[in-house]
């Protein structure tokens, strides 16, 4: 085999003797402390942040929020996945339903019944700014939301009413007279 193609080209000896000296001059002019430090703790969990951040890829191409959500957002959770959470409370009369929305104005909220199904939605939209002397923060969050129930029996559509204040919502179903009535309290006997 000739190796004429393998050679290595001419070098100007000199230069390499230059950079030779240069670097044992630089080297004895460094101190380097050594101490014995323990050891960091290798990340075991790298694998799975990787798979992690794959999975949230994947989801997030679909429109649809990953199952692996952190637990806090910066967003509430009302808001952060779409879903609106309620109360709903039966008492002799009425269900009572509220679900606290705050940041939200009323012109950005909408409830409507239909086949007796009563839905609420809307959108939050919060904007904050600071101006300083050294610096500048523009925040925009949105987000909106919607929850959908189906009425239950013997509520009088025609009699709902809905008032938000200072953030909260609050829904009134009254019972219809026949579904007040339909109940009866019984006697529980000891044995």
């Amino acid at each position: 085999m000739d190796c004429s193609m393998c050679a290595s080209p001419p070098v100007n000896d000199g230069i390499l003797e230059r950079r030779r000296m240069t670097m044992a001059d630089s080297a004895s002019k460094l101190s380097v402390k050594t101490e014995a430090r323990p050891a960091a703790p290798a990340d075991r969990w790298w694998p799975l942040d990787s798979l992690r951040s794959e999975i949230d890829r994947v989801f997030s191409d679909f429109g649809s929020p990953s199952i692996f959500d952190r637990a806090f957002s910066r967003m509430p959770a009302a808001f952060s996945r779409g879903m609106l959470a309620v109360d709903l409370v039966e008492s002799d009369k009425a269900f009572e339903l509220s679900a606290e929305l705050p940041g939200v104005d009323a012109k950005d909220l909408e409830v409507t019944l239909a086949d007796g199904v009563l839905t609420i939605k809307g959108e939050k939209n919060e904007t904050k700014e600071e101006k300083e002397n050294d610096y500048y923060l523009s925040e925009r969050r949105y987000g909106s939301f919607h929850r959908s129930l189906e009425l239950p029996r013997g509520v009088d559509s025609e009699k709902i009413e809905a008032n938000f204040s200072n953030g909260l919502l609050k829904v009134s179903l009254p019972k219809t007279p026949e579904r007040q009535q339909n109940g009866r309290k019984i006697t529980v006997k000891a044995a």
